[in-house]
């Protein structure tokens, strides 16, 4: 089992109205096999994310990501302490270690997951696989100070005269506790909901994946009962699009530019590293999309 660094993305999870729509969905999207008895998708045989039948019908139908962690106990308390929520304590989950949902002070939520057994990401950043997350929020600066004090994230602010956008463009990117900020050792990033999003969107968690080609994946959403929320964009970092899955889960595909990609450093430690089957080093950073639309309903 690879040993993930404090606070970077070990694992991707969505909870669903119709687990087995979303095994045929996901699975010709992103060519996934599912394992029965972990609820778990599989990538080539490596486990890549989660879905889980949703148990309750009032929350929303969403993908969350979770950060590695050593103690959940412990990051719960500085949670609270640094003005966030625990929307569920920590509980132990046999093999699968001690789970937790935080929300940070503009409310959106994270999970926490304290490792177990044969647990967690073993492929990123392949076609069909995690590769980045993004926080949106309306308060960025509480938001900032929050991940810097309970996972000691590392930020930069983005340029915009170098991501070709106007002044005054907020956006943040972070790296892991012991990096060098900046693009080479980033794993998500934080942008600012702005007047150009629809009021009532809440602060939340924009999970991506990597897929081959951009358009092509747009196509096949929508031919599998899913709709494009932000159509293919090209950005310094590769072609992007933010999509809703066939029961209303949102989510972005990247694909990155035909370019050889550039060695980094992986997010999980070594001699750990070492036991993954492929990179753990990042995709290049998207560009946030300008605008996005409301969140549908949530799925009964």
């Amino acid at each position: 089992m690879a040993a993930f660094t404090e606070g970077t993305p070990c694992w991707v999870e969505a909870q669903l109205p119709d687990l087995e729509a979303g095994k045929r969905f996901y699975g010709e999207l992103f060519g996934w096999t599912f394992d029965e008895d972990r609820d778990e998708a599989l990538l080539d045989g490596r486990r890549v994310a989660g879905l889980l039948p949703k148990r309750d019908g009032r929350m929303p139908t969403t993908w969350t990501v979770y950060l590695a962690t050593e103690d959940a106990g412990t990051v719960a308390a500085r949670v609270k302490a640094a003005g966030g929520q625990m929307v569920m304590e920590p509980y132990p989950v046999g093999p699968f270690g001690v789970l937790a949902l935080a929300a940070d002070p503009g409310g959106a939520v994270l999970g926490l997951r304290q490792a177990g057994e044969d647990d967690g990401f073993e492929v990123v950043n392949e076609p069909g696989s995690f590769c980045w997350m993004e926080i949106y929020t309306r308060r960025p600066g509480p938001v900032d100070t929050f991940y810097a004090s309970v996972f000691g994230w590392l930020g930069r602010q983005a340029d915009p005269e170098e991501e070709g956008k106007e002044p005054g463009f907020d956006y943040r990117v972070w790296s892991p506790p012991g990096s060098r900020p900046g693009d080479d050792s980033a794993f998500g990033g934080r942008a600012v909901i702005t007047d150009a999003f629809p009021a009532e969107m809440p602060g939340h968690v924009l999970v991506y994946f990597a897929v081959r080609d951009c358009d092509d994946a747009c196509s096949t959403t929508v031919r599998l009962g899913g709709r494009v929320a932000e159509p293919p964009v090209d950005t310094p970092y590769g072609r992007i699009a933010v999509l809703h899955d066939n029961q209303g889960a949102r989510f972005a595909v990247l694909a990155e530019p035909d370019t050889e990609p550039t060695p980094v450093e992986p997010l999980v430690s070594k001699p750990e590293a070492d036991e993954l089957s492929t990179d753990t080093a990042r995709l290049t950073r998207p560009t946030p999309p300008e605008s996005l639309p409301p969140e549908p309903p949530a799925t009964t």
